[in-house]
């Protein structure tokens, strides 16, 4: 078992959405990561995330909104295609949201953390299913808010891309050794 969980981990990777193959991950699948993004710490149980999910028609809409906001930056035609293709290619988009302590209890950051690791939950089970995702962070994002009908206290930290694919190319990353990154005390 601790064997599998290291392999997860440590194979994790983003897959973008130029590498998905347009198939479909289910519903159940999309609801199991869900359940599992929502069982990450949380300081004070907060837990600060909520998730709006969007696929088959509605990501097409998400699609045009974007491509509408960032027409107001002039978008050449090339980069409308690219983003139309990108999202028929995903099976689904969640945008990742923060709900803000309105009484600051906590600060910004634990709250960023906290639903950061929701994310990295829903990461690992992705790759536990051998299914592609990737965390996109557009200069749109904060225009978001009005689309996704969200509140004062709450931001769009993302878009979490999902979608099933063939093959990936091999990758030759090289990590810092970690004994560099650590002082035994």
């Amino acid at each position: 078992m601790l064997e599998i969980l290291n392999d997860i981990i440590r194979n994790r990777r983003s897959v973008y959405p130029n590498q998905f193959n347009g198939k479909a991950v289910s519903n159940e699948v999309i609801m199991e990561l869900l359940l599992n993004a929502n069982t990450a710490p949380t300081h004070r149980m907060t837990q600060p995330w909520f998730f709006k999910v969007f696929s088959e028609k509605s990501k097409l809409k998400l699609a045009d909104e974007i491509i509408n906001l960032k027409s107001k930056q002039e978008i050449s035609e090339s980069l409308k295609s690219n983003i139309i293709q990108k999202f028929h290619l995903t099976s689904h988009v969640i945008c990742i949201c923060m709900n803000r302590d309105t009484n600051n209890v906590l600060p910004e950051w634990e709250e960023l953390a906290a639903t950061s690791m929701s994310v990295q939950n829903m990461w690992l089970t992705c790759t536990a299913y051998k299914i592609g995702c990737y965390w996109s962070t557009p200069n749109i994002i904060s225009k978001l808010d009005s689309f996704l009908n969200l509140q004062n206290n709450q931001k769009c930290l993302g878009l979490f891309y999902i979608g099933c694919y063939d093959e990936l190319p091999k990758r030759n990353l090289k990590r810092a050794n970690i004994d560099d990154k650590v002082e035994w005390m």
